[in-house]
C-alpha cells in the first residue's frame, strides 16, 4: 500500500496519542492497562523517534477535551414479575446517572441503594422507555445517550470517577387507573465498573425482600467521545482514519514476524488489539464500519506483506452479514469496489504461478492456496461484490485460463549435454521422476483444491510431450530404494520402456496415467522381496537375543517390522487405480510377507542355539529361549494386523463383482490363517523345550522355599518390601519371569502372551504362561501340583493379612475415641438404629459443635461426610454427605440417611460408621475439622430380631472429633506391602488424612 506522506502520519500519530490520553473505562483484561506502554508502542509502529514523539506528544496535550458521553441501549428483560390480575404486566423502564455516590456505610445497610430513579434524579434528566403492554419478557432495543448537556461534567464523572454511585435503572409496570407504577426492581452500575463497551444480563434487584427473584434485563452501555480535537476527527470520515490507523499497527505486526523469521498468522499483540479497540470504541465505529475499514486495510496489505489470506475471510463474510448498500457515500462505493477489483487481479495472478507460489515442498502451501480461492470465491459471491463491481468477472474462467498458460516449461530441461549414456540416464531418469511426481500430485492435491476445472487443465501447460517421447530411452527397474540418498521409495520403484508415453494430441489425461508403469511392477515386487529377505538375514545375524530397551523382544524383531511397514506404507502411496491389479498386487506382497515371516522363525532358532552353546550359564541359555518366543509372538501380532493396516476391506468391496468371494478368502485370509498358525506351533516348539530345561530345578526350589515358608513366616509381624511373591523372586530364574498379561479361563493368560528376563515378580498365573503354553506345552493337572496350591494360599494370605491390619487400624482408633474426653476439635451428634427385618441402618445427623474456624473470615463451611469401614467389608455401600452450611461453627444438619448392610457385616472387628467433617473450599480441596467413629457393633436394634426400637427412644451419642496421627505402627506395617493395591489405596487416604491434619494445626 501507499504509505502515508510524513504530515498525513504525523496527523495519524497524533489522533492515537489523543486516543490514549483520553482512554475510557476499565479495561479488558486481554488489553493492556499502561498507558505508558501504549505510547511506547506506538511511537515504534509509526517510526517516531523522541524528539518528534515529544512535540506531537505537547500538542496533543494542549488540545481540549472531548465530551465524555454514555450510550446505552436497554434490550430486553425476562422473568419480570407479574403485577395485573391477568399475571402479566405493562412494563417500562426509567434510566439516569445519579451525580452523587450512594455507597453505604455498612454493607448491611442497604436501604439507600434500594432508592428509585425518580426519588434520586430531576425528572428532566430522565430517560423513559416505551410501554410494553401484557408480557413478562418485553423487548426494548431503545438507545439513549447521556452526555454533559443532560448532567453536570460527564469528564468528573466518567473520567475521574469521584465519590460516583453509578447508573441506576429501574423497572415498572404502565401506569394504572389509580395513578400509582408498581415496583418491578432495578439495576445499580457504577461507572467506574464499566469497560468502554459491555453487553450483559442484569440480575433485577429488589426494593424489599418479599420478592427476591425479579427477573433480568439485557443491557448494553459504551463510552463514547464527541467534538474531539484532532484534526483527523474533524476532517476526515471516522471509518477512514481508522483504517489508516489499522493498516500502520499490522504493517508493524507483519514486519516484526517476518524480522523473527515466522508468518504473521493475522493475531494482533495485545498493545495493537489495544490502541484499535479505544480508537473504535471512542469514535462510535459501527461493527459494519470496523469490517470495512480492515478489509480495506488488509486487502492492501495482502498485496505487498505476506500473510495468510484466511485473515480476509472473516471481514469479507461479515460485510456479507451486514451489507446495506445505502448507508455508503459514493466515495465509500468507489474505494471498496476498487479493493475488490485489485485484490482479485492480484489473486488470479498468484494462482497462474501457483507452483512457484504454493509449492508443496513448503509446509502448508496447499491450505495457504485453499485459504486464497476461499476468499475469492467468498468475495464474489457477495453481494457487495455483484452490485459494485458490474459486469461481475467469471471467476471459474478466469482462474481456467490462468491455468493454462502457466509459465513453467520443461523443454530446456531435455536438452542435456553430450555425457556417457549412464550419466544422460540418470539425467533423463531425474527428470522422469519430477514428472511423475507432478502427476501425482496433480490427480491427489491441485484437483481437490481447483473444483472448477478438471487436473489436467491445471498441469496441461507444463509438459511439451512431443519432446519427452522423443527423449525417453530404456532404463531398467531400480528396485528398493536407499534411504540414505534420499530417494523416494514410491518413484524408485518404477522401470520405463521406450514409448511409455505415447503421442498425444489434447490435453494430457491423468486418470490411466497409472498403466504406462504396469510391465515394471513384477520387477519391483521382486526386488522389493529380495531386499527385505536379504535385510532381516542381516539383522539375525547381528542380533545377541537381548531384550530391546524397555521391551520384551530383541532388535531382529524391529527390524522386521520396519521392512513390514514400508511394504505397507508403499501400497498405501501406489493406490493401485485397476482393483483386479490391485488383488494380484496384494496377493504377492502378502506370499513374500508370508515367506519372509516362516524363514525368520527358523533362522531366529538357530541363532538362539549358536548362542546357548557359548554360555555356561543355563540360566542365560533359558532366557534367549524366552526371547525367540517374544520374538515369533511379535511377528505373530504384526501378520494379524496386515488386514487393517492393508485395508482388506477396501480391496474386498473394490473386487465386489469381479472376483468370486471364495477366491478371496483363499487368496488372502486362508494363507494368512495358515502363517500364523505356523508361528503358533514355532511358538509351542520352543515353549516345550524351554520347560523341559527349566521345570525340575524350579519345582525343586519352590517346594524347599515354601516349606520355609510354612514353618516360619508369621503373617502377623511380616515387614517384608516385597511380602511372599517378592521373598522368591530374587532366586527365581530370570526366564520364567513375565509381564502382566490377560487372564483367560482358569487363570491362564489370554493372547497377550510373552516370556522375557526382568524384575517383575512371579505369580501362579506366569508359571503357567510359562509352562502351559495355551495347552501346547506341560499339562494343566501337572501345574496345578501341591507346589502351585501351596504358593497360592500364601498370596492370597498375604491379601488377608493387609485386610486384618485395616481392621485392627480402625478398632485402635476407635478405643483411641474412647479413651478420651477431649473436645478440641469440637464434636458431631448423631442417632443410629439398626432394623435387623429390612437390614437396614439408619443414621440421622443432628449437628456438630465449636468447630475450628478454617476461612479467612473467622468461620468455617461445614458438611459431614458419612462412610462405612473398612472398605473390604463394606465394598457396595457408596459414601453420603450431609448439606454445606455457611459461615456456621455450630452447624444444625438435621438429615436423615440409610444403608443396606447385613447384620453379619456390623460384627467384624473394626466395622464402624466413619464420620468426617469438611470445611467446603470452592477452589481446592475441602479442609479437614475432625473425624469421629461409631462402632457398627454397639448398634441399637442389632441384637433384635424384630424392629422393637424406635428412632425417636434412641438416644442421641456425642462423638468427639479427632485428627489421625502422623505416625502410626499399623500403617507402617502397610506401607511395607508395596505389591498390595488394597493396602496401598487404603494407606494413601490416611496419608492425606495426616497431611490435612497438620495443615489444620
Amino acid at each position: 500500500p501507499c504509505p502515508l506522506c510524513p504530515p498525513q502520519l504525523a496527523l495519524l500519530y497524533e489522533e492515537v496519542l489523543y486516543t490514549i490520553r483520553h482512554r475510557l473505562g476499565k479495561p479488558e483484561q486481554q488489553h493492556v492497562r499502561d498507558s505508558q506502554e501504549l505510547y511506547s508502542y506506538v511511537q515504534k509502529a509509526f517510526g517516531m523517534n523522541e524528539e518528534e514523539h515529544g512535540a506531537i506528544m505537547q500538542q496533543v496535550m494542549e488540545l481540549e477535551s472531548p465530551i465524555y458521553c454514555l450510550k446505552a441501549t436497554v434490550k430486553e428483560a425476562k422473568g419480570i414479575l407479574g403485577k395485573d390480575v391477568s399475571g402479566l404486566s405493562d412494563p417500562y423502564c426509567l434510566l439516569g446517572i445519579e451525580a452523587r455516590s450512594q455507597e453505604p456505610a455498612h454493607p448491611d445497610h442497604k436501604k439507600r441503594m434500594k432508592a428509585v430513579v425518580k426519588d434520586l434524579i430531576p425528572e428532566d434528566q430522565i430517560h423513559r422507555t416505551q410501554v410494553i403492554n401484557q408480557t413478562l419478557s418485553p423487548v426494548w432495543n431503545e438507545t439513549f445517550i447521556l452526555d454533559s448537556d443532560v448532567v453536570e461534567s460527564m469528564r468528573h464523572k466518567l473520567g475521574e470517577l469521584t465519590d460516583l454511585h453509578g447508573l441506576k435503572r429501574i423497572f415498572k409496570d404502565a401506569r394504572k387507573d389509580k395513578g400509582q407504577d408498581d415496583f418491578l426492581g432495578n439495576v445499580v452500575v457504577r461507572l467506574k465498573d464499566l469497560h468502554c463497551w459491555n453487553d450483559q444480563w442484569y440480575q433485577l434487584e429488589p426494593r424489599t425482600e418479599t420478592y427476591p427473584e425479579r427477573g433480568h434485563c439485557h443491557l448494553q452501555f459504551l463510552l463514547t467521545h464527541k467534538k474531539r480535537a484532532t484534526t483527523s476527527s474533524r476532517t476526515q470520515p471516522s471509518y477512514t482514519v481508522h483504517r489508516h490507523l489499522l493498516q500502520q499497527l499490522v504493517s508493524h505486526e507483519i514486519l516484526q514476524h517476518q524480522a523473527g523469521s515466522t508468518s504473521w498468522d493475522g493475531e494482533l499483540s495485545s498493545h495493537a488489539s489495544t490502541v484499535l479497540y479505544l480508537h473504535a470504541t471512542q469514535k462510535d465505529l459501527s461493527d459494519f464500519h470496523q469490517d470495512m475499514a480492515q478489509w480495506l486495510a488488509y486487502s492492501k496489505l495482502y498485496q505487498s506483506l505476506e500473510f495468510n489470506s484466511s485473515c480476509l475471510l472473516h471481514q469479507i463474510t461479515s460485510i456479507e452479514y451486514r451489507w446495506v448498500q445505502e448507508r455508503l457515500r459514493p466515495e465509500q462505493k468507489a474505494e471498496l469496489a476498487e479493493s475488490f477489483q485489485s485484490l482479485l487481479t492480484y489473486g488470479v495472478s498468484l494462482i497462474r504461478r501457483f507452483r512457484i507460489i504454493f509449492p508443496l515442498s513448503v509446509p502448508r502451501s496447499t491450505e495457504r492456496l485453499q485459504s486464497l480461492l476461499r476468499v475469492l470465491v467468498q468475495m464474489c459471491k457477495t453481494k457487495a461484490f455483484r452490485e459494485l463491481c458490474t459486469p461481475s468477472p467469471d471467476l471459474p474462467q478466469m482462474i481456467s485460463t490462468a491455468l493454462k498458460v502457466l509459465g513453467v516449461s520443461i523443454e530446456n530441461k531435455l536438452f542435456f549435454p553430450l555425457q556417457s549414456i549412464e550419466e544422460n540416464s540418470k539425467a533423463l531418469s531425474k527428470l522422469l521422476l519430477e514428472v511423475i511426481e507432478d502427476l501425482k500430485q496433480c490427480q491427489k492435491i491441485w484437483n481437490k483444491l481447483f473444483t472448477a476445472h478438471r487436473a489436467e487443465q491445471a498441469v496441461g501447460g507444463w509438459c511439451q510431450w512431443e519432446h519427452l517421447q522423443e527423449g525417453f530411452g530404456l532404463i531398467s527397474g531400480w528396485g528398493w530404494c536407499d534411504r540414505s540418498r534420499g530417494d523416494n521409495p514410491v518413484l524408485l520403484m518404477w522401470g520405463w520402456r521406450t514409448g511409455a508415453f505415447p503421442h498425444r494430441d489434447g490435453p494430457l489425461a491423468l486418470s490411466n496415467f497409472h498403466q504406462w508403469f504396469e510391465e515394471a511392477l513384477p520387477l519391483w515386487l521382486q526386488k522389493a522381496y529380495s531386499t527385505a529377505l536379504e535385510r532381516a538375514q542381516r539383522a539375525i545375524q547381528m542380533d545377541q537375543l537381548k531384550p530391546y530397551g524397555y521391551h520384551k523382544h530383541s532388535t531382529s524383531t524391529v527390524d522386521l517390522s520396519t521392512c513390514y511397514a514400508q511394504i505397507v506404507t508403499t501400497w498405501k502411496q501406489l493406490n493401485w487405480p485397476d482393483p483386479e491389479k490391485a488383488f494380484m498386487i496384494m496377493v504377492n506382497l502378502l506370499e513374500d510377507m508370508c515367506k519372509i515371516s516362516l524363514m525368520y522363525c527358523k533362522l531366529i532358532k538357530e541363532r538362539a542355539e549358536a548362542l546357548s552353546l557359548r554360555e555356561q550359564n543355563e540360566g542365560e541359555a533359558a532366557n534367549k529361549l524366552c526371547i525367540v518366543v517374544n520374538n515369533i509372538e511379535q511377528l505373530r501380532l504384526l501378520m494379524l494386523r496386515l488386514p487393517s493396516q492393508l485395508d482388506w476391506a477396501q480391496l474386498e468391496r473394490r473386487m465386489r463383482g469381479l472376483i468370486d468371494p471364495q477366491q478371496i478368502q483363499n487368496a488372502l485370509h486362508n494363507q494368512l490363517d495358515s502363517t500364523v498358525a505356523c508361528l503358533d506351533h514355532e511358538v509351542r516348539d520352543v515353549v516345550q523345550a524351554l520347560a523341559t530345561k527349566s521345570i525340575i530345578p524350579l519345582m525343586k526350589f519352590l517346594e524347599s522355599e515354601l516349606q520355609y515358608l510354612n514353618e516360619h513366616l508369621v503373617q502377623e509381624n511380616f515387614k517384608s518390601s516385597t511380602g511372599a511373591a517378592g521373598a522368591l523372586a530374587p532366586a527365581l530364574p530370570e526366564a520364567v519371569l513375565c509381564p502382566e498379561g490377560t487372564k483367560g479361563k482358569q487363570g491362564v493368560p489370554g493372547k497377550d502372551r510373552g516370556l522375557v528376563g526382568g524384575s517383575q515378580h512371579p505369580c501362579p498365573q506366569s508359571l503357567e504362561l510359562c509352562f502351559h503354553a495355551e495347552g501346547c506345552g506341560l499339562p494343566l493337572e501337572t501345574l496345578h501340583s501341591a507346589t502351585f496350591r501351596t504358593l497360592e494360599t500364601h498370596l492370597a494370605l498375604c491379601s488377608a493379612t493387609s485386610r486384618k491390619l485395616i481392621q485392627k487400624y480402625f478398632s485402635n482408633r476407635i478405643q483411641q475415641q474412647l479413651d478420651t474426653s477431649s473436645e478440641k476439635y469440637g464434636a458431631v451428634t448423631i442417632k443410629a438404629l439398626y432394623r435387623p427385618s429390612e437390614q437396614k441402618l439408619r443414621v440421622e445427623v443432628l449437628n456438630a459443635t465449636n468447630l475450628i474456624p478454617l476461612d479467612s473470615n473467622g468461620s468455617s463451611d461445614p458438611f459431614v461426610q458419612l462412610t462405612l469401614e473398612p472398605r473390604h467389608e463394606f465394598p457396595e455401600v457408596v459414601a453420603r454427605s450431609t448439606q454445606c452450611k455457611r459461615n456456621e461453627l455450630h452447624p444444625l444438619f438435621d438429615e436423615a440417611f440409610d444403608f443396606l448392610i447385613p447384620s453379619e457385616k456390623c460384627r467384624q472387628e473394626g466395622a464402624c460408621l466413619l464420620l468426617t467433617v469438611f470445611d467446603y473450599d470452592m477452589l481446592g480441596a475441602n479442609d479437614l475439622e475432625g473425624e469421629a467413629f461409631f462402632p457398627l457393633c454397639h448398634l441399637p436394634g442389632l441384637d433384635t430380631e424384630e424392629d422393637e426400637a424406635d428412632m425417636g427412644r434412641v438416644p442421641q451419642t456425642r462423638l468427639p472429633l479427632t485428627h489421625p496421627k502422623p505416625t502410626d505402627e499399623i500403617l507402617q506395617l502397610l506401607e511395607s506391602r508395596k505389591k498390595d493395591k488394597e493396602a496401598q489405596a487404603f494407606l494413601k487416604l490416611r496419608k492425606q488424612r495426616a497431611k490435612q491434619s497438620k495443615e489444620t494445626e
